[in-house]
Parts: structure tokens; sequence; C-alpha cells
């Protein structure tokens, strides 16, 4: 989570970094802040107090900005996605395909759609009336295990969630075409060597897409079998955990750019500490005289 706030204080500090790409790749951060801070806190206090207990409003405010997140970060890859398709298959028309406010509208439209999303699942599956047993088989406020606890008929809460992650599979259809594209087009670059940098960047990001939409997909939408049900936990992990730390690695320390902002911050703030360190409190005459009898002096 550091790392992430780290990125953003940079994306903001440094003008440089003032594009499109790095907008999108600050929201991304933030997302995953969000995210890891929704989860992990209670997360950790559980396992360090052994405390495991958490109250029901709780609970349904864990899971409201979970789901938020994770629908607005499907939407934020395929954007990001859709970005780096205009500035690699059509860089003549980045500028004006991709301006400030498009941009911004791309990334509101994120934000929005994980709002939106989370308050109708939210808001429905508030009506409904907890039975025993209360126990929760997950380590967070999960759709599939609050929907276990309920008494009452839930077909209409799991049909709206249904749909809506039908919705939510499209960006990565769009994302997967993007990539396509991207593909075809590096495959026409001369050069071995941009060849070769082009494939082992895209390649990565494509791997972290994989793993965060397809354990999604695996989780909300593929029938409960047994065994689905026994690794839903492990799947969590994935998109909980492991890819807001891979998203830091791949998106943002393996980018030039952003490790050159990075090193001149560090070094801004090394050299701000050494002045600071070697300014003396007072001079040497202020120390003797005092600061009346030194002037009267002169």
């Amino acid at each position: 989570m550091a790392g992430n706030i780290l990125i953003v204080a940079v994306v903001v500090a440094d003008e440089h970094l003032h594009t499109p790409m790095y907008f999108l790749l600050g929201n991304l951060s933030c997302f995953e802040i969000c995210c890891t801070s929704t989860i992990l806190p209670r997360m950790l206090a559980s396992l360090l107090t052994g405390d495991r207990t958490i109250s029901v409003r709780i609970c349904f405010l864990q899971y409201y900005f979970f789901a938020l997140m994770i629908v607005a970060e499907c939407y934020l890859l395929s954007v990001m996605s859709y970005d780096r398709y205009l500035a690699i298959c059509k860089p003549l028309r980045y500028a004006a395909l991709m301006n400030g406010k498009v941009c911004a509208m791309l990334a509101a439209a994120s934000w929005v759609s994980g709002f939106l999303a989370s308050t109708i699942i939210t808001s429905m599956m508030s009506q409904f009336i907890f039975c025993s047993p209360n126990e929760i088989d997950h380590f967070f406020c999960d759709f599939n295990s609050i929907i276990k606890l309920f008494c009452s008929d839930t077909h209409l809460v799991e049909l709206a969630v249904l749909i809506l992650a039908s919705i939510f599979t499209l960006p990565p259809f769009l994302t997967l075409t993007s990539y396509v594209y991207i593909i075809l087009s590096i495959l026409r670059i001369l050069f071995a060597t941009g060849r070769q940098k082009a494939f082992s960047t895209c390649s990565s990001h494509l791997i972290v897409v994989t793993i965060f939409y397809g354990t999604i997909i695996i989780v909300y939408l593929l029938p409960k079998t047994i065994t689905l049900k026994a690794l839903n936990k492990v799947f969590s992990v994935f998109y909980t955990v492991v890819t807001p730390l891979v998203n830091l690695l791949i998106y943002s320390l393996r980018n030039r750019e952003v490790k050159q902002a990075l090193q001149k911050a560090v070094n801004t703030v090394v050299v701000f500490t050494r002045l600071e360190i070697l300014q003396p409190p007072c001079s040497t005459l202020e120390r003797k005289w005092g600061k009346r009898t030194l002037l009267e002096t002169f």
C-alpha cells in the first residue's frame, strides 16, 4: 500500500507525468490503495488479536467498498489497454483521441460504474434477514459467503449479480481485443530489439490482466461446484492481494519514467536532509557574544 501511495504522490508532483497514461496509472494506484485498505487491516487485526467477529454494518460496509473498487478497476484496466492501443497503433492521432478531457471522463466512468453496481447490490442485500449460523467462511465479507446466511429467497439478488457480472465481463474482452491489435502492431516492428522490449512489456501487462479477470470470472460467474467452492478463498487472494502487488511492479516500478521521477524525488529529499543537518543552529559569534552585543560591536 505504501508503494501505491508513493506512486500517486510522484504522479501528482512530477509535471512530466501529467499525461493520460500516468493519470490512469494514478487512478489504478488509488483503487489498489482503497481495496487493500478495505480488507487487509481487518484481516490482520483478526490474525493478531484472535477476534474474528465483525458487526453486520461493518460487514456490509466492507463489501460495499470492496465491490466498488473491483468493478471500477475492471473498467479502468480496459481503459488503460485502450490508451496503450491508441499510443501504439494510432500514434499520430493519440493526442486528439486521448486528450485530458476524454481521459478524465473515462476515469470518472470507471468510478461511477463501480459506485452504481456496488450500491445496487448492497441495497438489495440489506433487505434480507440473517439466519443461523452466523459464520462467514471467508477472510472478508464477500457476496458468495454473505448470501448463504440469508433466510429468505435470494434468487432476485443472485440474478441481479449475474446480470451485472455478465456486463462486467465486457471489459476483459475489450482489453483482450486491444492487446490483440497491439501485438499485431508489434509484429510489424522491423527492429528485433524494439520488438522484444515491446513484447516483454505487453506480455507482463497481459499476464496481470488475465490473472485479475480470470479469477473474478471463476469466483462469480462459473457454476459453484464443490471444487470451486473450496478454492474460492485461494482465487480471492489473487485479485485482492497478489494483483495489487504485481500491478505496482508491472505498471510502475518497471516503467523508466516513473523510476526516474522516483529517483529525482529521493535525491531531492536526500539533498534537503543534508542541508538541514549541515546548517548550524546559530553563528559562532552569536553563541559567543549574543545577538545584541554582536550588533553593537559592528
